[in-house]
């Protein structure tokens, strides 16, 4: 049973590869296709956002790292396109102009150690396979990702031009959830010095709710105070008055970001 099972994940890996590269577009709007990476022997399944004429940009495209929160884990490789930047992706499918690279945690994981190597992994794969610019490669997560993109930030403090966290923090809320945190500064005595300094030369904007009652606003308030004291290049913080946890619809939906967030280049 183990050797037929293994022979159909292999099939399987090949087909969505397939597939993938059969509804690539090319005139048409975007569209998302499927892949697989493995990464210490375990097989991954993501999600691509294809822009509309990428072949003719080949080289010259944006890539932007989408970490999904909490409610979109599992292992069906397409859970996270359903909330966050993919909605906002498919509404734009016809204008969107970079490419989109999706993975997805399993159940009840966080964005940490082989799952920030399976997503960066990811992220190698497209930038290879569809020509993406390497100096023009973003960083973004809502909620847990919010926290994800912290955590691989600080791991890779030099490929990103630009991180967009949404309604993440660095150690609240510890005591509902101790698995989530950023884990390369939990040790600091400062955790949040700790961050600015070592990422103050990155273009960063946050956003967050201010009535948010599942991850409060208090830990980005403190990051944005902490990168203005290290003397921060370009940092930013949005804060919406009347905005509970779903920070992230406001997020993708303003066009000013999206525009400050691809003007950026390493």
């Amino acid at each position: 049973m183990a050797r037929r099972w293994g022979s159909w994940l292999l099939w399987a890996v090949a087909m969505m590869t397939v597939a993938g590269c059969a509804s690539t577009p090319e005139t048409s709007g975007g569209q998302f296709v499927g892949r697989a990476v493995k990464v210490d022997g375990q097989t991954a399944y993501y999600q691509v956002f294809v822009p509309r004429n990428a072949a003719a940009s080949r080289g010259e495209l944006p890539v932007v790292l989408f970490l999904h929160g909490s409610g979109e884990r599992g292992r069906d490789g397409r859970r996270q396109t359903q909330a966050g930047l993919g909605p906002y992706l498919r509404q734009h499918a016809s204008t969107f102009p970079a490419l989109v690279v999706l993975p997805q945690t399993p159940d009840d994981q966080e964005w940490s150690g082989e799952n920030n190597r399976i997503a960066l992994a990811a992220l190698d794969a497209a930038i290879a396979e569809f020509g993406a610019d390497p100096q023009r490669q973003y960083l973004t997560g809502m909620s847990m990702g919010g926290y994800g993109s912290w955590n691989i930030a600080l791991a890779e403090p030099t490929r990103f031009a630009a991180i967009v966290p949404v309604c993440g923090a660095v150690l609240a809320p510890r005591a509902v959830r101790p698995t989530l945190f950023v884990e390369d500064v939990a040790h600091e005595a400062d955790p949040y010095a700790a961050i600015a300094q070592r990422l103050r030369n990155v273009p960063i904007w946050m956003f967050h709710g201010a009535l948010d009652d599942v991850v409060p606003p208090e830990d980005d308030r403190k990051l944005h105070a902490a990168f203005q004291q290290a003397g921060a290049k370009d940092v930013r913080y949005t804060e919406y008055p009347d905005g509970n946890h779903n920070a992230w619809d406001a997020t993708y939906a303003d066009a000013a970001m999206w525009e400050w967030l691809f003007a950026q280049k390493r």
